[in-house]
């Protein structure tokens, strides 16, 4: 630049190149002061006026009291006053208060006098607008002592405006430069940096400030230091990224993978610059080197799995296996393997492999699908396929991969099992008692046959809807679970048959024996209770039954003993009542038909008869004679002891109906012993109707014809139900004293009994009362059929 050039009174002088070769990075900084240099006092005024005018900055010169003598173009394009403006004005007042202070001071230190300050300001322009100068200000002091001020102004604004630009550009590109994720360091030809973001402070572990300046390779250290240096100082590549990675040893000693890359760029001055990349590839490399760890240890797993994994074309052929698969099919290598058509050499049914195929393609997976495949043997094995389709990158399948587990052993235990339960279960439910278990809670999940016949409900009324305590009266549940947890009863977890009472579905309580126990899980914890009922009721029936033929064998040993007294008697009785027969029966045949005499004679027989049949009687009883067993006719004996009864005063009134099968079959007895039972039954009818009401005598045969069955039915009082438990017992009667002996009924029983027949009643008081009788049929007899069936009423 060529110098510019200020006159004072006595001459030139200048402001050297140097004043204004460089901006200051404030508007407040002042210039290092410059000599001011005179020279050629010979030239004139117009000289200077004119080289003033012919610059591009503004030129002023003020006096002592700041008012503006001289000012060229360019400090009126600047201020925007006019020339003769300005010759009004001070330099004070063009400056602003805030810049005053810097002239003010100027004219208080004559030894500044020749010395150049610069600095810059902002100006005022007479609209009012603020320009951005840089102003060069130098006093001098003529011959006759008078004091003058230089001034020298240059417009700085688009300067300033640029240089804000950049600095705002150089602000974004930092920040962009700090948002990302990876380290950008700037250097220049000599490798210098001259910026660093705070990602590559973090990843090289030296400080954003300590970066700035340092040499690019000492932060990341020797490796591929040559290449890059090469490649930097041959200024190759422009434009071009080249990438290497690098491991990076921070001043702490931590090692970083790291992924470097240069690009250059050259300014259009040949400056070059050097745009570094570092990434941290720490992570990453990790995770390669984990990623083929992992490749290596499923590899490994692959092989060393015991289930067989496998890949396969969706065409049907293997590509891959494992070596527990060979072992599970028999095959000795991979290669033979892989050449087998999966779908016909595999499975057993070959449509398997297309339903594997659907469900796959269908449901995107197919799991534990139960198929048989055939060993290389031929042999037979059932295996679990799990499988998942292998898809290319338009999303066709093109194979699948899964795995196969062999479940034959399984199976074999699996079907043992299901037999071991079916066996259980049909024992549980064979049981006649009833069995029932139920879990803690008590909710009931067995209960058997004999369960639903003791209580009336059905397994699917009682299973998840009935409580375990609902079955018993209140409070005994609560009472078998503390003797079942205590060891007084069995031991802790048993109870040993205890009678306790049931309640069935009707409220009626069932007296049961009751055998339970507990069940635990592996750890002791209890998971459940099982329970067998027995039903008592048939065992005490039994008992009562014991009880009463215990009586019954009591009186039997009583009448024994009366039946020996009795036969005693009945011998001796006879004796004499065969010499009244006798004599009575001589003296009758001495007497005339005519004669009054013979009509005693005749009563004295018939009663001395009488008497004999009741000795009869009591030496049946008694047992001191063995009825003659034969084929009888039941239909005849009831007909034979109707005549005799009939017409007997107390069966005037009575009506008496037959209802006697003509086909009955012959009984096994004595006829006499079985009449007597009859008319036994017949004439305590017609006393319990006292001579008046209706009597049915009915006979049938079984339905297998083996039996003979003999119902008399008679509409008299009644017998209370307290005395139907006793009426065959020896002595006992319901009539008043001195009417019966007590012997009809318990006689009529022992002569069934000894027939091989039961005797059973029915009564209900008011309405009257049934007796049945059951009697062996004879064999290979048959009746023969006289008339018509007989169905009589008299």
């Amino acid at each position: 630049m060529r110098p510019d050039f200020l006159v004072n009174p006595k001459g030139l002088c200048y402001f050297e190149n140097t004043m204004l070769g460089k901006k200051s990075s404030s508007s407040r900084k002042r210039r290092t002061a410059q000599p001011l240099t005179l020279i050629r006092q010979e030239v004139g005024p117009g000289m200077f006026q004119s080289i003033a005018e012919l610059g591009n900055d503004g030129i002023f010169v003020f006096d002592e009291d700041y008012r503006i003598e001289y000012a060229n173009r360019m400090v009126t394009e600047i201020t925007g006053y006019s020339n003769e403006e300005l010759r009004k004005m001070t330099v004070l007042s063009l400056l602003g208060k805030a810049n005053q202070p810097i002239i003010e001071n100027i004219f208080a230190h004559p030894e500044r006098y020749g010395e150049k300050n610069c600095t810059q300001i902002q100006l005022l322009t007479s609209q009012g607008m603020t320009r951005e100068v840089e102003i060069c200000i130098a006093l001098s002091q003529t011959a006759r002592g008078t004091r003058k001020g230089y001034a020298y102004l240059r417009d700085i604004t688009d300067a300033k405006r640029m240089e804000r630009k950049i600095q705002e550009a150089t602000q974004e590109f930092e920040k962009i430069a700090e948002m990302g994720d990876d380290g950008i360091v700037v250097f220049d030809q000599a490798f210098k940096i001259v910026f660093a973001n705070q990602m590559a402070s973090v990843i090289t572990g030296i400080p954003k400030e300590e970066l700035i300046g340092r040499n690019f390779f000492t932060v990341i250290g020797k490796h591929d230091k040559e290449f890059l240096e090469g490649t930097v100082t041959r200024g190759a590549g422009i434009g071009e990224k080249l990438c290497t990675e690098i491991t990076i040893v921070t001043p702490q000693g931590e090692k970083k993978d790291t992924e470097v890359c240069i690009a250059m760029s050259k300014s259009d001055m040949g400056e070059v610059k050097t745009y570094a990349y570092i990434r941290d590839i720490t992570a990453r490399k990790k995770f390669e080197k984990d990623l083929k760890d992992s490749e290596e240890k499923l590899r490994t797993l692959f092989e060393r799995v015991r289930h067989g994994l496998f890949i396969s074309s969706k065409e049907g052929k293997f590509l891959d296996c494992n070596q527990a698969l060979l072992d599970m099919l028999g095959y000795a290598t991979k290669e033979e393997f892989l050449k087998i058509d999966i779908a016909q050499d595999l499975y057993v049914n070959p449509e398997d492999r297309k339903v594997f195929q659907q469900r796959i393609e269908r449901e995107g997976y197919v799991k534990d699908m139960e198929v048989e495949f055939k060993k290389k043997n031929g042999e037979r094995i059932t295996v679990l396929l799990t499988g998942h389709p292998i898809q290319n990158e338009r999303g066709e399948t093109i194979g699948y991969q899964g795995i196969n587990l062999d479940i034959s052993e399984r199976k074999r235990i699996e079907n043992e099992l299901r037999e071991a339960n079916e066996f259980f279960m049909n024992l549980i439910e064979s049981s006649v008692d009833g069995i029932i278990a139920a879990d803690m809670k008590g909710n009931i999940f067995i209960f058997n046959k004999g369960a639903e016949i003791l209580t009336g409900y059905t397994a699917d009324e009682v299973i998840g809807k009935v409580h375990i305590a609902d079955i018993y009266p209140p409070g005994i549940a609560k009472e078998v679970m503390e003797r079942l947890r205590s060891p007084d009863f069995g031991g802790v977890g048993k109870l040993l048959p205890t009678q306790f009472n049931v309640v069935n579905r009707f409220g009626e309580e069932i007296p049961i024996q009751l055998s339970a126990a507990l069940i635990y899980d592996g750890t002791g914890r209890e998971i459940a209770s099982v329970g067998i009922f027995t039903d008592l009721r048939p065992r005490l029936a039994m008992e009562k039954k014991l009880q009463q033929t215990h009586v019954q064998l009591v009186s039997s040993e009583k009448m024994a003993s009366l039946g020996k007294l009795a036969a005693g008697i009945a011998h001796e009785i006879n004796n004499p009542l065969g010499g009244i027969l006798i004599y009575s029966s001589l003296l009758m045949e001495d007497l005339r038909e005519d004669d009054p005499k013979r009509a005693d004679l005749e009563r004295i027989v018939q009663e001395a008869g009488r008497c004999k049949e009741i000795v009869k009687s009591l030496l049946e009883f008694a047992r001191q004679t063995e009825p003659k067993m034969e084929p009888t006719d039941i239909n005849r004996a009831i007909t034979d002891g109707l005549f005799f009864l009939e017409n007997q005063a107390l069966f005037h009134n009575i009506r008496i109906i037959k209802q006697l099968d003509p086909f009955l079959p012959f009984v096994r007895g004595n006829a006499g012993q079985i009449k007597q039972v009859f008319m036994n039954i017949i004439v305590n009818a017609g006393e319990a109707m006292h001579g008046n009401g209706t009597l049915t005598i009915t006979t049938t045969p079984s339905p297998d014809r083996k039996m003979v069955f003999v119902e008399f039915t008679d509409t008299g009082e009644g017998i209370a139900e307290e005395n139907l438990t006793r009426i065959f017992d020896p002595f006992f009667t319901t009539k008043d004293v001195g009417k019966g002996t007590g012997l009809g009924l318990s006689t009529s029983y022992g002569i069934v009994e000894s027939h091989g027949g039961k005797i059973r009643v029915k009564s209900k008081v008011g309405e009257g009362t049934t007796f049945t009788i059951e009697l062996p049929v004879y064999p290979e007899t048959q009746p023969i059929l006289e008339g018509p069936p007989v169905h009589e009423t008299r």
